[in-house]
């Protein structure tokens, strides 16, 4: 048997109490349904990128520039699908998410500034999050900001519920609400009736994006907004709640997993 690739043994798994709870099936189960066993992680992940930052920095851009940086936004989001795939293969494939890999990488004297940072990057987000959740409450139904903001900590407490019901509960919930956000979408773009020709010729680069200071302090904005680090670490983590079966690999890729990292169990 070859020799892991690891410096370190993996102490416990990622999300141990889910960890591989989820069967994907084996090679006699067709792509098409194995593709659809992990749509779940992959929408939750997505929520990640429906935050104020991402709001914001494309509201302001567009109205101060309208479609000029729309192609900004799609190759942020062209380096989002890049970096999340890598790392949820680097899960599925070793059995470690992205922090595991990384204590195992750096020394310790690095691995524990990283996770302050890391921890420090999480404040910040959730603040964000719970900041502008508040603010939609009040918008939506004139709840109070204080008491919008104990109704955004509380829905912790009923994810946490759902996690013990099973993590299929959370992805479905997670799933109707990106639902309903993408018919309030239609709706808004239907009533905008945006010039289409315009929108087209937007995801086209631009030489002005780098000749104007403000629009180019917004694309930064749009790419730093969008191409967030959290969302790496916890698709890593969540992907391997499913359970991949050994047989849907080929001999290769067989031969390459038991030689850098864990074979997924058959």
């Amino acid at each position: 048997m070859p020799a892991s690739a690891w410096r370190q043994e993996r102490e416990t798994p990622s999300l141990s109490e889910l960890f591989r709870s989820i069967s994907v099936g084996n090679r006699g189960t067709s792509r098409f349904r194995r593709f659809l066993a992990f749509i779940g992680p992959g929408y939750l992940v997505a929520v990640g990128y429906m935050d104020p930052g991402n709001w914001a920095t494309s509201l302001a851009g567009g109205a101060a520039f309208g479609y000029t940086l729309l192609f900004v936004a799609l190759l942020s989001n062209i380096m989002a699908i890049l970096l999340q795939s890598l790392c949820a293969r680097l899960a599925v494939a070793s059995g470690r998410d992205l922090a595991q890999a990384c204590c195992d990488a750096f020394p310790k004297w690095m691995s524990f500034p990283l996770w302050i940072l890391a921890e420090g990057a999480i404040i910040a987000t959730d603040l964000a999050e719970v900041i502008g959740t508040a603010i939609g409450l009040n918008l939506l139904f004139g709840i109070p900001l204080e008491i919008g903001i104990f109704i955004t900590a509380a829905d912790v407490f009923l994810i946490l519920w759902l996690q013990n019901k099973g993590f299929r509960w959370i992805e479905a919930l997670i799933i109707s609400l990106m639902a309903l956000i993408a018919a309030c979408f239609v709706v808004l773009i239907a009533q905008a009736d945006p010039a289409w020709g315009e929108v087209i010729a937007g995801f086209a680069p631009s030489r002005e994006i780098f000749g104007n200071p403000t629009m180019l302090y917004l694309a930064l904005g749009i790419i730093g907004a969008t191409v967030m680090p959290h969302n790496l670490y916890l698709h890593s983590g969540i992907v391997q709640t499913r359970a991949p079966s050994a047989s849907i690999f080929l001999p290769s890729a067989r031969r390459c997993v038991s030689q850098h990292g864990t074979a997924p169990s058959p």
